[in-house]
């Protein structure tokens, strides 16, 4: 459904995705006296803290385990089309936004699902739909990409790195549990109710300092891999599109395992960046903008910076190097195993450090991400109820601690189930209301058109 979404809005919107050069200059430029809660890189960052995450370095690697490196292929498919499927979403959040009397922006896929499709389909109240979409957007945060899996990940990486070998443990629910792992939840749990009590703008300023950081750091470091094993970089090229075709399968199995490879590679795709799933359009509503079209191209460069640059420094890693085939390891430890064989000149443990901080420093952004995520779908769901925020809060916390003692099957498996629900009718939304993107889409650049390129110069906008 996702990836025929993708393609769908790609055609619509004449291949949008020709337009990255400009969709990354806007990025990084103010709509000057525009309204919004923060600014349209603020609102970038925020999603990008939602997206950039354990996905990048678990979840890749997950996929290839599962999938073989075919899974790759997938992922970049999925997220070259789902580039028209971000910039739709981040247009209607802007167009179907409003402002309350407080001046508080209240936008996102329940008011384009209850507004805009009111618009085109009259007959019909869809409120239910958005409530839908609410519901499951506040138990992807709760039990999904927010907390669970960004948590348990966090905390692999920090035992693997403290206590390996499990030689301090304690017992806990029954099991047996290493020290550093019962001190790195508690202390994660601490650090994201400093935060999310802050709200929006706090949230907003930890990503703005965070995320560029973390990114140059991980694909730095990701670069220095690939530059070092160059030799090794077609085949994994090759290796990875003919087991996308189940070229490499056994007689028999090729369907199979393309089937395999396409599910893994797309699911830890949209768990990744998120395309379709609705949740990068409530941060998108925030932005300070006058243009829905300006925040669709902003919007767009956050799935290409996520899965095109970051996802694939992971995914060649693991290629190159061949851990993926190493018997026995999953989650963290496949990736700290590709770097260490990649990077045999640096000690071992260096390379767990530098991982290790990668991956609590994504897995943090991320869960800060989705509590605004779910908070957000809560206030619409609650119609407003501000004690039921102030109980989500401690709830999002109390769940942020419990998500170490889970496995890792347990918690991905949770994700992949509420990503989907999540998803459903935000992409009925998105086709309905591909016309609408259509026409904006038009609008707008043949206004910059009309103005030689020069944005401060356009015609302003009006709603159509």
């Amino acid at each position: 459904i996702l990836l025929g979404s993708h393609l769908f809005l790609t055609i619509r919107t004449g291949f949008i995705q020709r337009k990255l050069p400009t969709a990354i200059k806007l990025s990084v430029t103010k709509d000057p006296d525009a309204p919004g809660d923060i600014s349209q890189f603020g609102a970038l960052t925020t999603a990008l803290s939602a997206t950039i995450g354990t996905g990048n370095i678990v979840g890749v690697a997950t996929a290839i385990v599962a999938g073989g490196p075919g899974a790759m292929f997938w992922m970049w498919l999925a997220a070259l089309f789902g580039m028209a499927t971000k910039y739709s979403e981040g247009l209607l959040a802007v167009k179907y936004r409003s402002i309350d009397e407080d001046g508080h922006v209240l936008g996102g896929p329940f008011y384009y699902i209850e507004r805009g499709m009111k618009q085109r389909l009259p007959q019909i109240s869809w409120r239910w739909l958005a409530k839908i979409f609410a519901f499951f957007g506040m138990c992807v945060g709760l039990f999904g990409i927010g907390t669970f899996t960004q948590v348990n990940s966090i905390n692999s990486a920090i035992t693997g790195f403290f206590d390996p070998n499990m030689a301090h443990t304690v017992s806990l629910f029954g099991m047996e549990y290493s020290l550093a792992t019962v001190i790195g939840s508690l202390v994660v749990a601490i650090f994201v109710g400093l935060v999310v009590i802050g709200g929006l703008k706090r949230i907003s300023s930890v990503a703005q300092k965070v995320i560029p950081i973390m990114v140059v750091v991980y694909v730095g470091f990701s670069l220095v891999l690939i530059v070092v094993n160059i030799t090794a970089l077609p085949d994994a090229l090759v290796t990875i599109v003919e087991s996308a075709f189940g070229l490499r399968a056994a007689a028999g199995g090729a369907l199979g395992a393309i089937i395999i490879a396409m599910q893994k590679g797309i699911a830890r795709g949209i768990f990744s960046n998120e395309a379709g799933l609705g949740s990068a359009p409530i941060a998108a509503a925030a932005a300070q903008t006058k243009e829905p079209v300006r925040q669709g191209l902003v919007s767009m460069t956050g799935t290409f910076l996520d899965t095109i640059v970051v996802c694939s420094m992971t995914g060649l890693a693991l290629v190159m190097t061949g851990a993926y085939q190493i018997p026995g390891l999953e989650g963290a430890a496949v990736t700290t195993a590709a770097f260490q064989t990649g990077l045999p000149f640096i000690p071992g443990e260096a390379v767990s450090f530098v991982l290790m901080i990668c991956l609590a420093l994504f897995g943090f952004t991320t869960i800060l991400g989705w509590d605004y995520y779910g908070e957000r779908c809560l206030e619409y769901f609650s119609n407003g109820s501000k004690k039921a925020v102030k109980a989500y809060h401690w709830a999002y916390i109390a769940c942020v601690f419990a998500g170490p003692y889970m496995t890792v099957a347990a918690v991905w498996t949770i994700a992949d189930i509420f990503n989907a629900c999540m998803a459903i009718p935000n992409m009925i939304a998105l086709i309905v209301l591909s016309g609408v993107v259509v026409r904006e889409t038009k609008d707008f650049f043949k206004r910059l058109e009309e103005a030689n390129g020069d944005e401060e110069t356009m015609v302003p906008y009006k709603a159509q």
